[in-house]
């Protein structure tokens, strides 16, 4: 058996180990010592040494602890209630202003926290009761809340794009900004169908009554002042320092954590209890992530080590096809990925194999890590992982099903697809800010 082929062994067994449940960190780094040890001997332990402290000394991981910490900190601001609150009464004009008021707090909740399960659980406690309560079809209300939880993983300042910067090479700096107008694109696609759908059948949908709406515009400015523009100041000074050059993406998340010390404090939720937990959440979430960077990058060394990288060059080179052909066939393989696999184990082990073809189809590492940022957001709305399907049914009222939930989700996963399309189609839709910013 060639030295490639067992590359792609290793690949299989992989993938067949993940699937039976065992962690992924540590099923990496085993596979990658045993393969490796048959590719290149007693070599492979200094190579898993040095890939360790490769990985733990990358200035661009240092981020992601911080803004982990700004989420967990924002999370336990409580101040989510308000925020849904002053933004229903804001938007009680438009059709459909509860899901409307939930997608914008879902979208800026999300963007400050970057924990899906924490948005889609809390937005599921407080907007989805709401929402059936003043009569919105649960199909509707379900797939609002699961949307609109996984918008952080595109909107900067992101995670996922630090951790794909990371891996391609790629400034996070220019992947916020290309990221930027797709993220905001792509919940206005979804507020878009909300107000259209609820305008087409109102029954799906109904207003407010003349009672809840009748509210005086200085009260609704009050709670906005004291919910919506606070948590908006900070997410803007974080990712305006960034994107302006007044701060490294490390320096801004320190901001950050900073600023959700100083909101929870505002708030009246700075305890020692919760920063306790805000602080151990960050060292799980943390430990997971370098480990799996470090599980990935030996992974990879060994795969490529073996000429797992060259079989699959030559799989792609042998259908002749066209960048858009690749693109479609990439895209389409990183979502049925998505069924089975989380984003993290996505972007850490599977997207670093498309990477080298990048150069064979001549295609920018900016726009082809947007439009995966895009696409991840599917790994959370797709049967059978759909992990916020799950989060949403685990804190849904009764009469609540997985299949209404499902069936919710499905419109929002196609308006996933077409604002993919629409970026391919206007590219410029993400790289005309980086271009203007960074020439």
């Amino acid at each position: 058996m060639s030295n490639p082929e067992v590359g792609i062994l290793m690949l299989v067994v992989f993938i067949f180990t993940i699937l039976l449940g065992f962690p992924i960190a540590f099923t990496l780094i085993a596979l990658s010592v045993m393969f490796g040890y048959y590719a290149v001997g007693d070599t492979i332990f200094p190579l898993l040494v040095q890939r360790t402290y490769g990985v733990m000394s990358n200035d661009v991981l240092i981020s992601v602890p911080l803004f982990l910490f700004m989420g967990y900190m924002v999370e336990r601001a409580n101040i989510l209630e308000r925020l849904f609150t002053s933004l229903q009464l804001a938007a009680r004009g438009i059709p459909a202003s509860l899901a409307v008021a939930s997608l914008i707090t879902c979208a800026l909740f999300a963007t400050a926290t970057g924990i899906v399960g924490a948005v889609v659980t809390l937005m599921g406690l407080l907007a989805l009761p709401a929402m059936l309560n003043a009569g919105y079809d649960k199909k509707l209300a379900s797939g609002v809340i699961c949307a609109g939880g996984c918008l952080g993983i595109l909107i900067p300042p992101s995670i996922m794009l630090i951790l794909y910067g990371a891996m391609a090479g790629v400034s996070v700096v220019r992947l916020y900004a290309a990221a930027l107008l797709p993220g905001l694109m792509l919940a206005g696609l979804y507020i878009a169908y909300v107000i259209i759908r609820a305008a087409i059948n109102p029954k799906l949908a109904p207003k407010m009554s003349k009672e809840q709406a009748n509210v005086p515009l200085g009260i609704i400015l009050v709670k906005l002042a004291t919910s919506f523009f606070p948590l908006a100041a900070l997410i803007l000074a974080v990712l305006g320092s960034i994107l302006f050059g007044l701060a490294t993406p490390h320096e801004a998340a320190g901001i950050g954590a900073l600023g959700a010390i100083l909101l929870a404090a505002g708030y009246r939720a700075l305890t020692v209890k919760g920063l306790k937990e805000a602080v151990f959440l960050t060292g799980r979430a943390t430990a997971m992530v370098c480990w799996l960077f470090v599980g990935s990058w030996i992974f990879s060394s060994v795969f490529s080590l073996l000429g797992g990288h060259h079989i699959i060059e030559s799989w792609f080179a042998s259908f002749d096809l066209t960048p858009l052909q690749f693109l479609l066939l990439a895209q389409l393989l990183i979502f049925l990925l998505g069924w089975p696999l989380e984003w993290t184990e996505i972007i850490i082990i599977f997207v670093p194999i498309f990477l080298p073809l990048l150069k064979l189809y001549n295609i920018d590492p900016l726009f082809f890590g947007v439009l995966v940022a895009l696409n991840i957001q599917t790994s959370f709305l797709t049967p059978p992982m759909a992990m916020s399907a799950f989060y949403l049914k685990g804190v849904a009222p009764k009469g609540v099903e997985l299949t209404d939930i499902f069936a919710g989700i499905i419109p929002f996963v196609a308006l996933v697809f077409v604002a993919m399309g629409l970026f391919y189609a206007f590219p410029q839709i993400g790289l005309w800010l980086p271009s203007l910013l960074y020439r």
